[in-house]
Order: structure tokens, then sequence, then C-alpha cells
């Protein structure tokens, strides 16, 4: 059986941020489970936001040529995907949004054309959501669930798993929070697992500080 694939996508705006830290760990727990692991930062990538032409509505493709392409072949050939982004205004940050807008193309095929992502059906892909945020408040992962919600769900992924960390602010700091880099290390081998079954909801995995 090949081994599973796993995309990790970081959108932290700054190498070695919090959710960059988290993403990488459960990269390395995806990889200790026998998966084929390649790490993306978009921050590194020149992705122009969606410019709203509505081209995609008669073609299902993207006519902005950029980085978006070769990391849009990426997430249609990956099994598992592993997105990660700090949470700016209680949202996703800007680097993550601009990838998601510019799969506008894909919610296009799949609503207006009706042309499926891939010619065999019930395809397996399961995706891991990690966000990170300084804030003490609850609800900046609010956004992030929505977001995150339909976005899978154009590329035909099922969210297994999210692992949402609040007050953590300073560069690197997730490190010095070892509930947070276990629980990535254990989601990432769990998403990797070719045995697990597809869950049913996503699990949840919440570490609040007051």
């Amino acid at each position: 059986m090949p081994a599973i694939k796993v995309l990790g996508i970081s959108s932290s705006p700054r190498r070695d941020g919090n959710s960059d830290v988290l993403l990488r760990e459960a990269l390395a727990g995806a990889e200790a489970a026998g998966a084929e692991v390649e790490y993306v930062a978009l921050r590194d990538a020149k992705i122009a936001p969606c410019v709203e032409c509505n081209h995609c509505y008669r073609t299902g493709v993207c006519r902005v040529e950029d980085d978006y392409q070769p990391i849009f072949r990426k997430m249609i050939e990956t099994d598992r995907l592993i997105f990660a982004s700090p949470v700016f205004f209680m949202a996703v940050c800007a680097h993550a949004k601009a990838l998601i807008d510019r799969c506008q193309c894909l919610w296009s095929r799949k609503y207006v054309l009706k042309q499926p992502l891939f010619p065999t059906v019930g395809r397996d892909r399961r995706a891991l959501v990690i966000a990170v945020g300084g804030s003490r408040s609850r609800k900046m992962f609010d956004c992030i669930r929505f977001t995150m919600k339909y976005y899978l769900d154009v590329l035909d992924m099922k969210c297994a798993a999210s692992l949402f960390v609040n007050r953590v602010d300073e560069r690197g700091a997730v490190r010095r929070h070892p509930s947070a880099m276990s629980e990535a290390a254990r989601l990432g081998r769990e998403l990797a697992d070719p045995s697990a079954s597809p869950p049913k909801e996503p699990a949840e995995v919440e570490l609040y500080s007051e």
C-alpha cells in the first residue's frame, strides 16, 4: 500500500510563528506514522487575491497565473491536509484568505458547472485545522471554523480534527506549551493512520487559558 500523502500549509507570515511550529509538529507526527509529508509556506509564495472576474464560472479554472496553480495541484493530489493559521482580527490571516478565496474556481466547478473534482467518487480525503491566537476570547475561533468548513467542502475533504490554542502570541512561545505540542503530534499521527475510519464529526481540541 502506498504511503498516505500529507500536505501541510502554513499561512503564518512569521517563520517559526506559533501556528507554524504546531504545523511542523503535526507533520512530524504524521511522518512518524509512515506518511509522506510535504510542507508549504504561503509567505514564500506570490498569490494574488481573487479578482472576481467570473472566468471560472465558465471554465472551472482560475485565469490568474501565479503560485496558486502549483499549490492548487498539491491540494488536489494530497490524501490529507494540515492547514495552520494565526488568528488576525478574529479570522484567518491574509495569506490564508488569499489562497482560500482563489479556490472560488473549485466552488464554480462544483456548484455552477456541476463537475466532479475527481473522476471517482468517495475518495477518502481528510484535514486537520490548526489555529493560534493571542486573545483570551473563546469566540475568536468561530470564524476559523466557518471559513475552513467551506474551504474544505470545495476540496472534497472532511475535517477530521482541529486544534485551537489561545493566549499565545510571542513568536515560538507555543514551544513552552507542552499540551499544544503533544496534541499537534498526536493529531498528526492520527490523521495519517491508514487504519483509522473517517470521523463522523470533527474532533475539536481547544486549549484555553484565562
